[in-house]
């Protein structure tokens, strides 16, 4: 398949970990000079969902004679790969997986499938093809950025439950869970750089009786 792997960005934003993904599984049909360029878009979480992906498109369109294919796997968009498929070097995938790139998109696989309109279209047209394909399918399905956020753990009794449930979503946080015991047990997602001051306003929001117990790093889609 002439795979090319590319190495993680050294994007400031990547490192942080504020990367996006798309919104849901979605297909965007580009035409340039009679050639139809079918970018379909998938959410995937590891090589093997790529793959698997990527097949079933070549399946789809067995008629077609190239299924060039990117994708971006990881919290920081660790693995980057991508195949040309027999388009010349560098013409498909790379400028596929630099799309996604740019965009800072992650758990994510581009697969294009090219029917050839009888027009040759260069190496110059087939990278903007390729990539205006992937670009014009992202835009179709939408983006959800990723933020690193800790779900912190709070409890509190009965009688104080209905007013604390109301206070956090008033104030914006992100009630993930809530669990009805001997107590009432709320597990919140609140940004990484917001913790301390969330710990502040618990305290204050419930006269002190409650506290902030942070757990697991994990990342909340936010629509961007």
């Amino acid at each position: 398949m002439g795979e090319q792997p590319s190495g993680a960005v050294s994007n400031a934003t990547f490192r942080r970990g504020q990367m996006r993904t798309i919104t849901q599984s979605g297909e965007h049909e580009l035409e340039v000079k009679k050639s139809r360029f079918l970018c379909a878009l998938a959410r995937v979480t590891d090589e093997a969902q790529a793959r698997e992906f990527i097949q079933q498109r070549r399946k789809l369109h067995h008629d077609a004679r190239h299924h060039c294919s990117a994708f971006v796997l990881g919290d920081l968009g660790e693995i980057q790969k991508s195949s040309d498929d027999g388009e010349p070097a560098g013409t498909a995938g790379v400028p596929m997986l630099e799309v996604l790139r740019h965009n800072e998109v992650t758990n994510a696989v581009a697969v294009v499938t090219r029917y050839f309109g009888g027009v040759l279209l260069g190496a110059g047209g087939l990278v903007r093809a390729y990539g205006g394909a992937v670009s014009a399918a992202l835009e179709h399905v939408g983006l959800v950025e990723r933020r690193p956020v800790r779900t912190v753990t709070t409890e509190v009794d009965y009688l104080l439950a209905g007013k604390l449930d109301n206070d956090l979503r008033s104030a914006g946080y992100q009630v993930v869970d809530t669990e009805y015991q001997d107590v009432v047990r709320f597990h919140v997602n609140v940004p990484v750089s917001e913790v301390d001051a969330f710990g502040t306003w618990l305290a204050e929001t419930t006269g002190g009786t409650a506290e902030a117990t942070p757990g697991a790093l994990t990342y909340a889609e936010v629509r961007s």
